[in-house]
């Protein structure tokens, strides 16, 4: 019933102007404002909709993902325009001094927007 449709994610900021402000010049994602919140572009033509509430709760979970090719110097270039990586101290997530958990699973980097929605780099 639904195969056909071009689906999209969405989520939630306290702070619409603090959104696009890091989506769009910290990230270099193309933002688009819409009447009701904010439209990021990212790869492949795909669309992400960001919404204003006033009584947003982060999620705890990630909420998005940027899959890269070279995880460190992702990091490096993002923590050079103010991006500050998680850092978490148990198995099997435990991260490195950049905030990189490297392990049998895809090394993956976790930070916050302004919201504190959890994103994350990861190596491809």
């Amino acid at each position: 019933m639904l195969e056909n449709t071009k689906a999209f994610s969405g989520f939630s900021v306290n702070d619409l102007q603090k959104a696009k402000q890091f989506y769009g010049k910290t990230l270099g994602l193309k933002v688009n404002e819409k009447k009701e919140g904010l439209e990021l572009e990212v790869g492949g033509g795909n669309k992400i909709f960001i919404y204003p509430k006033p009584n947003h709760t982060p999620a705890s979970f990630t909420i998005l993902n940027f899959p890269v090719d070279d995880i460190d110097k992702t990091v490096d270039e993002l923590t050079k325009v103010g991006v500050k990586f998680e850092q978490y101290d148990s198995e099997p997530i435990k991260t490195d001094a950049k905030g990189i958990s490297r392990g049998p699973h895809p090394d993956i980097a976790w930070f916050k927007d302004p919201a504190g929605n959890i994103l994350s780099v990861l190596k491809k």
